[in-house]
């Protein structure tokens, strides 16, 4: 977590007990245009490759966790919380899910098209071939801070 993250982090929970569980990260693909879909309460869901952390050696998330989004110069904009993790082949995940996810034109098209787009690269990247029922790791978050609201907890 970079100085940035920790004083926003900080600043937030104040004199209160923190929880330990954060991470500082950017969302892929356009970090600013989903940083801001989350601020606006639009973005609500994740996912991410299942085959990403296993590769890194990365734990899962739990509904323990809570996420600090950062922009593309890596400036916190969001703390968000994980409420719900799942574990769903791509070609079985939800339209609803899909639409929570809060990109493009909200449909499931859209976020079909885009998800397949950008795992294709990242897994070309790593010489792995896609696969329609590659294994996602699906969170919902709630939003609790952002960078612009009062530094009040919901």
């Amino acid at each position: 977590m970079n100085q940035a993250s920790e004083i926003f982090w900080n600043d937030y929970w104040k004199n209160k007990d923190k929880p330990q569980s954060v991470s500082a990260w950017q969302f892929g693909g356009e970090p600013d245009y989903l940083a801001q879909l989350v601020v606006d309460g639009i973005k609500t869901a994740t996912c991410s490759g299942h085959l990403f952390y296993e590769i890194e050696n990365e734990p899962l998330p739990t509904t323990e966790d809570y996420n600090i989004i950062l922009n593309s110069e890596d400036q916190p904009v969001a703390i968000t919380k994980t409420v719900e993790v799942t574990i769903v082949p791509m070609n079985e995940v939800s339209e609803e899910f899909a639409i929570a996810e809060g990109e493009g034109d909200r449909t499931y098209q859209y976020w079909w098209d885009a998800h397949e787009h950008f795992f294709k690269n990242e897994l070309k990247t790593i010489g792995r071939e896609f696969s329609e029922d590659m294994l996602l790791v699906c969170e919902r978050f709630e939003l609790i801070h952002t960078a612009t609201a009062p530094n009040q907890r919901k």
